[in-house]
């Protein structure tokens, strides 16, 4: 019987061999970019279209990896800096009348890195309304795998 029992434990036994280069692995990685404070003209109605205001920036942006991070090559990463470039180069460029298409806009810049799986992004008036610190929205997008 223990000469049964030992030959059914080595026949399920199977020996994996551990690949160096970490080809095992993946990588979920998450850029935080809080309370970015940028002043825009934004808005629907003309007194926020004539005087510039504080909006604060909010993003958790997701990404994946198959490989480590490479501490000599910046391609190896996600870059906040370049995110907030970006946002500041949206801006700039365009008058929005709503916090959902800058936020869109958003999304699509951000999206055309391939990496990205997944963007919640919180958009903040911080001197529009007196009875309130600040009016906003929050949205997530996630990229869909599924094939139309």
């Amino acid at each position: 019987m223990l000469q049964k029992l030992n030959k059914m434990r080595n026949s399920n036994l199977k020996i994996v061999k551990i690949d160096n280069n970490k080809n095992f692995f993946n990588y979920e990685k998450k850029i935080l970019i809080k309370d970015l404070v940028l002043d825009l003209k934004l808005g629907y109605y003309n007194t926020e279209k004539e005087k510039s205001q504080k909006v604060k920036f909010n993003l958790e942006v997701n990404y994946e990896n198959k490989k480590p991070s490479n501490d000599k090559d910046i391609k190896s990463i996600v870059n906040y800096a370049k995110i907030v470039k970006l946002i500041k180069k949206l801006i700039k460029n365009k008058h929005y009348n709503f916090l959902e298409t800058l936020a869109e806009d958003v999304f699509d810049e951000l999206f055309k890195d391939k990496r990205i799986d997944k963007i919640s992004l919180q958009i903040e008036k911080l001197e529009i309304m007196k009875e309130c610190s600040s009016v906003g929205i929050q949205i997530s997008k996630k990229r869909s795998h599924d094939k139309l």
